[in-house]
């Protein structure tokens, strides 16, 4: 294993004191390891609270900003924030309009957010994404996995509670997201998890894992290596069978990598994407290429199909100010 690290154990605290360094605009808490907006929290906003087991970065302490979440809440690698830490979340973004709960569909995450808005002293709607088609169940959930979606409910549920909307306003437009989007990936190569010291299962040099979660859990088969236009194919034909995406307003095609892939392996597979979209009669109407929500140094690549209407396009453009995620005003 060969990681710019110093102790394995003490990862996460130190790339929190490196966040914190890096962004002065925002604020962590180092004893719950939770990173918040620097205004937090704000009166009368309703309050957005994610978060999740490291090793996903920038998912979610990236996407903590104005426009986006109010606080993340950051768990060991592959490991769910405790209830303490997402109470101290909660308690912390209160402005008296209510937290939202933004949780990706692994059973500890779902547990551990439950048992924090049990004890919250303020009103708690969470909403579970769950928009991944590979696998119907998985080593860490009961139904469908929770990831590339997360990343766009967070940005337009963000940018709804910004323009002031209410609690269960807010609540509607995340799982109308969650709804009308499709998530499917795959894996060139497993991950090292510092504490494991070894890559998480062993892929042969000559073949890929389709269907893969971002905790490197199984997916839906291991086929040989194939061409760029084919792999794109294994990601896209299983999103398509799943949900209707012609009409409307178009899609947003979001091509995200999965930490070990460069930028410019996301662009030629986005090419793929977009070409099969266009066989298949679906106007893009907004992309998004990148690394958002990885999963430590896997190569590889996800695919995300998100449809539009005229609401959902308004709030993806609204103006967002976060490390990761930044355009606008």
């Amino acid at each position: 294993m060969k990681k710019l690290i110093n102790a394995p154990a003490d990862v996460l605290a130190e790339a929190l004191l490196g966040v914190e360094a890096a962004h002065p605009d925002l604020r962590v808490d180092h004893q719950n390891r939770v990173i918040f907006r620097g205004d937090a929290p704000r009166a009368g906003k309703v309050g957005l609270v994610s978060g999740g087991g490291s090793g996903h970065e920038p998912l979610h302490g990236g996407f903590v900003g104005p426009g986006m979440l109010d606080a993340a809440a950051c768990g060991e690698v592959f490991t769910s924030p405790v209830p303490d830490q997402i109470l101290a979340a909660t308690r912390g973004v209160d402005g008296g309009a209510g937290v939202l709960h933004i949780v990706k569909n692994y059973t500890g995450d779902v547990m551990n957010f439950e048992m924090a808005a049990e004890l919250a002293d303020t009103e708690v709607v969470a909403v579970v994404t769950d928009d991944d088609v590979a696998v119907q169940d998985s080593l860490y959930t009961v139904g469908r996995r929770g990831v590339g979606v997360t990343v766009l409910v967070e940005k337009i549920a963000g940018a709804a509670a910004e323009s002031g909307r209410s609690l269960s306003e807010v609540a509607d437009v995340a799982r109308k997201v969650n709804a009308q989007g499709r998530s499917m990936g795959l894996a060139l190569t497993s991950c090292t998890v510092p504490a494991a010291g070894s890559p998480t299962f062993d892929l042969p040099e000559d073949q890929i894992e389709v269907g893969i979660g971002i905790h490197g859990e199984p997916g839906r088969t291991r086929v040989p290596l194939a061409p760029a236009s084919e792999m794109a194919q294994m990601l896209v034909d299983p999103i398509l069978d799943d949900h209707e995406f012609t009409g409307g307003d178009g899609v947003l095609a979001f091509v995200n990598g999965m930490g070990g892939s460069p930028l410019i392996e996301l662009y030629l597979m986005y090419h793929e994407v977009n070409r099969l979209l266009g066989k298949a009669g679906i106007t893009v109407a907004r992309s998004l290429v990148g690394s958002y929500i990885t999963s430590l140094d896997m190569a590889g690549c996800s695919v995300t199909l998100l449809k539009l209407d005229d609401e959902l396009l308004r709030l993806w453009d609204a103006p967002v100010r976060t490390s990761a995620l930044r355009w606008g005003a």
